[in-house]
């Protein structure tokens, strides 16, 4: 049984302590912005005059998955199969899990416009070549917009994708993005209108075709826990959203905890910090409950001095919450 298979086990059964808290590193832009999303190539004084090449980014990956913090390592399966080729899941506990699909509100390439408009299902990758390549765990994400073509056709393709996975012998988890287009619907009833559209979604699915766990935007503590305290077997996690400051990352994690969640799926967090060892290092410590949000963000700035890296905000600036959904509970 991996680490992660333990954790989930624990938290289904009742038995959730705050050490079985999944966290994932979601290093998979390659699948929707492209090159760009792979992070500056930064010097230590914080200046970049380029992207990260490919090389530079499985770099990346190695070092937060030789550090086994984190529980999962999301990535494309391009990047996967050469790293799980190379051995690097052989040991420690970190999984490894594809992006399974890639739909059109993830495509925030530069000059394009595809993410303005209704959710579009696509799939680039092969469950089979995943298998092929021992990789047997993946995230599917769908996204509800209100309309009804465009829900009908994401439904549809996630049931395609189900119905493969089954014969694959493929696990997946969930994300249910917001809407990338108006929708029409009240902003104090959208979170609600997401809680309905999952339980729905995921009402008529056998119990060995649902997700392993969720992935969702934190819309605060009432949405949340809603959705966690519908079904104790659907274990729900929060994704992490645009990079914020620091203390938006600490506190993200902290609140997500508290009103139910039990798993952080952290990309631009993790993937645009000064120090990405760091911070998930630090996201563990919070997510235990050992350390307080600003604790840790004071102490994320006394690791960056210490190894003489140039923070890209002032202390006071990156205590600061800036992600209005955490402002209302911040403790």
């Amino acid at each position: 049984m991996t680490r992660l298979d333990a954790k989930l086990a624990r938290i289904q059964q009742g038995k959730y302590r705050r050490s079985d808290f999944i966290i994932a590193d979601a290093k998979d832009p390659d699948m929707g912005p492209g090159l760009w999303a792979s992070g500056p190539d930064r010097a230590a004084d914080g200046s970049w005059t380029r992207y990260r090449s490919r090389p530079e980014f499985l770099d990346q990956i190695r070092a937060i998955v030789r550090q086994d913090v984190v529980d999962v390592m999301l990535a494309s399966l391009s990047n996967l199969e050469l790293l799980s080729a190379e051995g690097l899941f052989a040991e420690g506990g970190v999984k490894p899990a594809i992006r399974a699909n890639d739909a059109t509100d993830i495509w925030v390439v530069r000059g394009g416009a595809y993410a303005k408009r209704p959710s579009r299902p696509f799939r680039t990758a092969s469950l089979a070549r995943a298998r092929a390549a021992n990789l047997d765990l993946g995230l599917y994400s769908i996204t509800f917009t209100n309309d009804l073509d465009a829900d009908i056709a994401s439904l549809e393709a996630f049931r395609e994708f189900r119905e493969e996975a089954a014969r694959q012998g493929f696990r997946y988890f969930l994300e249910v993005f917001n809407p990338n287009v108006e929708t029409g619907i009240a902003p104090e009833l959208l979170p609600h209108f997401i809680n309905d559209c999952i339980v729905r979604a995921l009402a008529g699915v056998a119990a060995a075709d649902r997700p392993a766990f969720l992935k969702i935007a934190y819309n605060g503590p009432k949405a949340l826990e809603e959705l966690a305290g519908w079904d104790p077997s659907l274990v729900v996690g929060i994704l992490g959203g645009s990079a914020g400051t620091t203390r938006d990352t600490f506190e993200l994690l902290a609140q997500a905890e508290r009103y139910g969640a039990r798993v952080a799926l952290f990309g631009r967090k993790i993937n645009l910090a000064e120090s990405p060892l760091a911070i998930v290092a630090l996201m563990r410590e919070v997510a235990a409950g050992n350390v307080a949000p600003v604790e840790a963000v004071r102490a994320y700035h006394g690791k960056l001095q210490q190894h003489g890296v140039k923070p890209a905000r002032p202390l006071e600036e990156d205590l600061a919450i800036t992600e209005p959904a955490l402002k209302a509970a911040a403790a």
